[in-house]
């Protein structure tokens, strides 16, 4: 019975009303005894708390209250409230010898148990949050035969399930909160604990479930931010923010919720409604300073580079030494096309931060620089550099040093020294055969030498219920290059099945959208593209793949260049859309704009055989027969020197046709004018 409902009862006792009303067993009680020892425990427990714990009070308080138990062993909230006052006065180790001596002499005495479930909760963690597994595994035996006895106790049940989900156990979590459900198909807490449980499985979209239901039911600031919160977890940051909307009309001021629904905005792209929300914030508190880099952010992804950089100035000057400014001021360079103050911004801070030693916190944040500067190194073609920084890196702190290596795989393959990636990768695997970043590396290393069913079965052993959407992600790249298509689709299948958000939804139509692209499947591969742009029409990555497809076709341009442009509004450096616009304006006849474009393509990606060919072509068609064969002979290196999974031998034949071709036509031409009379 709920203590509500136990009161009512006890009260119409009093009043002279039929006491068969509120019976629920067989158990003999004096319900009159226990209103009146109830309320002298609350009044002595009352006074006790106005003068400060004062021992008479409180023995006064501990014996009404155990009186009352015994009169009513029914009212189940008199162990709670007398659990509560041994732990709010000090005394637990009273409490804990008097309700072991309690089951010593009766074992069944389930208050006794509740008192000391409830006690052995509250020494469930010290201050720094370490949970003490003893006092886990002691308070879930009394809980347990609690509800053996009294299986429709759902209190107990509750703690149950928050306690198996302490102890990572979901399956008896999820479990006890089903049973609570059973008995109390209303409670809030059971949903509420249920959607936890499915949100640390990454079950995300149970999770909000379980969480709506609750809001439906009682939509409180509480309940609201916590469905949010599912929402994010799912990346649907629109829905999260609309959800937080409604938090806030229900909790104006609350900067809190606020700032978590402005940082949904902005990840939704809503923009405009984001920056209002941070610039309130910042009204509120000139010194917030993660609202003050969110308005940098967002100024940033306006391309309004003045107003960006005046909030990160700001920001700056409240924590020069934050790593999350540095990082957003290393961004803003980029951003602008200035790489070499990108990279010597962070290179600045790396040095200037260096020491002999450093502590544990101090290791952390410099490998994370490390990283972010390898990079940046990285993305800029400077292979070498970020190389050494890597190593830096894994030297600085064993933690990191797996993943260091990592990258350094992965710098050897991005600057084509394959086989040197296939030797770090292998002596990485030797070293730390466990580490699943270094596993995924080796793999992808194994699919570059073209042994692309070693390469999945090593993936394959990374199944493991938890992180199985990433792994077959990466089985789906494997696949790719091994062309073998149907794999590829069934490795892209079983991802999708483990798709819940729209993101997620949207990398799968890209893989498979590329997948037929790569078939030659065109009309199917723009219907997985349209399906993204129906989605988010914003898709940067779609709206260049589907521009360069109609590009290269020779058919739509038009919309293919607007398409292009609109991409590259979202990343004006990306390479890869830089040579789709220059692509598309060689095949509208525009060759000057194609060249230009094509050049910026080259200075970002400079390895890459397919831009050198485009340039070739703008080259031949301006007449410029030398440079287009500089060019040609560059796209035939660049492409002997891929990856052997990645040899494309119709595609160098079509360059080699072009080469020879220009070469004929030049060797002509310089015989031609040699006979010409003088």
């Amino acid at each position: 019975m709920t203590r509500s409902a136990v009161l009512y009862c006890l009260a119409g006792i009093l009043a002279g009303t039929s006491a068969g009303l509120c019976q629920t067993t067989e158990t003999k009680v004096d319900r009159g005894a226990a209103y009146y020892h109830y309320s002298m425990g609350h009044l002595y427990a009352e006074l006790s708390g106005q003068y400060g714990n004062r021992g008479e009070y409180l023995n006064q308080a501990i014996d009404h209250y155990r009186q009352a138990m015994k009169a009513d062993p029914e009212a189940t909230f008199l162990a709670e409230e007398l659990s509560d006052i041994y732990i709010q006065s000090g005394r637990i180790p009273e409490g804990l010898r008097e309700s072991e001596a309690a089951l010593r002499d009766n074992p069944n005495d389930l208050n006794a148990r509740r008192m000391l479930g409830r006690i052995y909760l509250r020494l469930l963690s010290d201050r720094q949050g370490n949970v003490n597994q003893k006092n886990m595994q002691n308070a879930i035996e009394q809980f347990t035969k609690i509800v053996e006895k009294e299986p429709k106790d759902t209190d107990s049940w509750l703690a149950l399930g928050r306690l198996h989900r302490v102890a990572q156990d979901s399956v008896e979590s999820e479990k006890a909160f089903r049973k609570a459900l059973e008995i109390d198909p209303s409670s809030d807490d059971a949903l509420m604990g249920l959607g936890m449980v499915y949100a640390g499985l990454g079950d995300h979209r149970r999770a909000s479930e379980m969480f709506k239901k609750v809001v439906d039911r009682n939509p409180n600031p509480r309940t609201l931010a916590t469905l949010a919160e599912a929402y994010e977890q799912m990346r649907d940051y629109a829905l999260a923010a609309e959800t937080l909307k409604k938090a806030l009309e229900l909790s104006r001021g609350n900067d809190d919720i606020k700032r978590m629904l402005a940082r949904d905005l902005l990840f939704a792209e809503q923009y405009d409604e984001a920056l209002k929300h941070f610039e309130e914030l910042v009204a509120s508190e000139p010194r917030d300073l993660e609202s003050l880099l969110r308005i940098s952010q967002i100024y940033r992804q306006q391309r309004k580079w003045d107003k960006a950089r005046e909030a990160s100035d700001k920001a700056k000057k409240i924590d020069p030494n934050n790593l999350e400014i540095v990082y957003n001021e290393v961004g803003l360079f980029e951003a602008e096309g200035k790489t070499a103050e990108a990279i010597q911004a962070l290179k600045t801070v790396v040095e200037e931060t260096a020491k002999k030693s450093y502590s544990a916190a101090e290791k952390n944040n410099r490998a994370l620089l490390l990283e972010r500067l390898g990079i940046l190194y990285r993305s800029h073609e400077q292979y070498k550099e970020a190389v050494d920084t890597f190593r830096e890196m894994g030297n600085l702190d064993a933690g990191v040093a797996a993943r260091a290596a990592a990258q350094v795989v992965d710098t050897y393959r991005q600057n084509r020294e394959y086989q040197k990636a296939f030797e770090e990768a292998e002596a990485a695997g030797k070293k730390w055969p466990e580490d699943r970043t270094v596993r995924v590396v080796r793999a992808n290393a194994l699919a570059d030498q073209a042994r692309t069913d070693e390469a999945a079965a090593e993936l394959r052993k990374l199944l493991d219920g938890k992180n199985d959407r990433e792994t077959y992600i990466q089985l789906v790249n494997v696949y790719e290059k091994g062309k073998k298509f149907g794999e590829m689709g069934k490795a892209i299948d079983e991802a999708e099945k483990l798709s819940s958000s729209n993101d997620d939804k949207e990398v799968i139509h890209f893989l498979r959208g590329a997948m037929y692209e790569k078939q030659k499947k065109l009309e199917q591969s723009e219907g997985e593209f349209k399906k993204i742009l129906a989605m988010n029409p914003n898709s940067a990555s779609a709206l260049n793949y589907l521009g360069y497809m109609w590009a290269d076709r020779n058919v739509r341009l038009n919309e293919a260049l607007e398409m292009i442009k609109k991409a590259l509004e979202h990343e004006p450096n990306n390479g890869a859309y830089l040579d789709s616009l220059g692509w598309a304006y060689f095949r509208l006849g525009k060759l000057e704009e194609a060249e230009t474009n094509l050049k910026r393509a080259l200075a970002r990606t400079s390895k890459d055989p397919t831009v050198h060919d485009h340039l070739g072509d703008v080259y031949a068609k301006q007449g410029r027969l030398k440079e287009a064969i500089g060019a040609w002979e560059t796209s035939v290196k660049m492409w002997q020197g891929n990856a052997p999974a990645e040899h494309d031998q119709a595609e160098i034949a079509k360059v080699q046709k072009k080469l020879e071709g220009a070469r004929v036509r030049v060797a002509r031409e310089q015989k031609s004018s040699k006979n010409k009379p003088q």
